[in-house]
């Protein structure tokens, strides 16, 4: 009030006072919110840089929802393949155990020819005047090329002068006979135990499952059944394997369909893409897999066709065999990326908590210093207030004088 005159020293020590409280209300403002720098007018660098930093932490913070979603649908690939490793495995010892049955028929088809009489196992050509010598015999079987063997006491390329060189030939051609002599002296082919479902003709084309016997040793075939005798004991075993196989392979359909999480199958084809930065620069691309049977190479079996023999079920067991390695691979494959996710989730949290440790650097106050400075802004106050009331005595003893 411009009316008022106060002395210098008055005046000075009012001064002091308004500055000292002025500070004392700063300093309980930042014990109260426990912050040095509260706005933009405390400290415009800090404010800013701190606020950057903490934007920058929370839009990782909300990154990291997407980022455990990831780790949550690769562990559920990983639980769904491990499952479907058992299942294979399962399937795989179906087919072992009709290895170990019972051959599936008591007599396998065979036949035998009387083009020539055979001299011994170590000579075949040797059978005086109906010697095999010169003759030939041609095996087709129902895929593959065939195989031309001519008899013959001279070497050379596709010629055979013994029962074990003959079988030799035939094994490695891939075809499922073996060769012998029977009682009476003249050769017969049999179908070997793991191919005891097939059949033998003496046509030039063999039909699914048959072996073609051909050649000038064929026109003479006259003994044995081109068609193989089952075992019924046999066969109701080998198709109850077949029901059983059957429903392994339905469940690893289903089970690939079920290792879903959140929507995202990763074994039914589906893809994973995850963000790891604000910026959406840093990401992962996980490309899915369809591991239902057919995905997998497998398929249901019938019974009746399937598993009649050993042949049959080494085919099935070569393509469970396959089915297996691939979920290994893809196993591998599926860890290595949920390490990767694993690893950078975890370098997210800490790189949060470096943001916000140098967020709080710049703007959080140290309390006990705040506190300390509470206390002798208090006592400054007092001696202020103390000092004011002394540079008023003199005004004081005016006013005696006038009474």
């Amino acid at each position: 009030m411009s009316g008022i005159v106060l002395s210098a020293a008055v005046r000075q020590n009012l001064l002091s006072l308004q500055n000292t409280a002025e500070l004392l209300s700063t300093t309980q403002n930042r014990l109260a919110s426990g912050k040095k720098v509260n706005t933009a007018l405390d400290n415009p660098t800090n404010y800013f840089t701190a606020q950057g930093l903490d934007n920058r932490a929370s839009d990782i913070n909300n990154l990291l929802d997407g980022i455990g979603n990831g780790v949550q649908v690769l562990q559920a690939a990983n639980t769904g393949l491990t499952s479907l490793q058992k299942l294979v495995d399962t399937a795989k010892s179906i087919a072992n155990q009709v290895l170990q049955t019972t051959t599936g028929y008591t007599t396998k088809a065979n036949v035998t020819t009387t083009a020539g009489a055979v001299g011994t196992a170590g000579d075949l050509t040797t059978g005086g005047t109906t010697s095999l010598q010169g003759k030939t015999v041609i095996l087709t079987p129902a895929t593959g090329p065939a195989l031309t063997l001519t008899f013959s006491n001279v070497a050379g390329a596709g010629n055979v002068n013994s029962l074990a060189a003959l079988n030799t030939a035939i094994a490695a051609a891939g075809i499922g006979v073996t060769a012998s002599i029977s009682l009476t002296g003249f050769l017969t082919f049999t179908s070997n135990n793991d191919n005891a479902s097939q059949s033998i003709t003496t046509s030039g084309a063999a039909a699914a499952n048959t072996v073609s016997i051909t050649g000038t040793t064929a026109s003479a075939i006259v003994a044995g059944s081109g068609t193989p005798v089952v075992d019924p004991n046999s066969q109701t075993i080998r198709a109850s394997l077949v029901s059983q196989y059957n429903n392994i392979i339905t469940q690893i359909t289903t089970t690939s369909q079920d290792s879903s999480f959140n929507g995202i199958n990763l074994l039914f084809g589906d893809d994973l893409k995850l963000t790891f930065n604000e910026t959406g620069k840093s990401t992962l691309s996980v490309p899915g897999v369809t591991f239902d049977a057919a995905g997998l190479g497998l398929g249901p079996l019938t019974a009746g066709t399937d598993f009649l023999d050993n042949s049959s079920a080494n085919a099935v067991i070569a393509k469970v065999t396959a089915a297996s390695d691939q979920l290994r691979s893809e196993a591998s494959a599926l860890g290595s990326n949920l390490s990767i996710v694993q690893i950078r989730q975890d370098f997210a949290k800490n790189l949060i908590n470096v943001l916000q440790t140098g967020s709080a650097n710049l703007t959080l106050a140290d309390s006990n210093e705040e506190a300390a400075n509470s206390q002798a802004l208090s006592t400054r106050q007092s001696i202020a207030v103390s000092a004011l009331a002394l540079s008023n005595q003199s005004q004081q003893s005016v006013l005696q004088l006038l009474r």
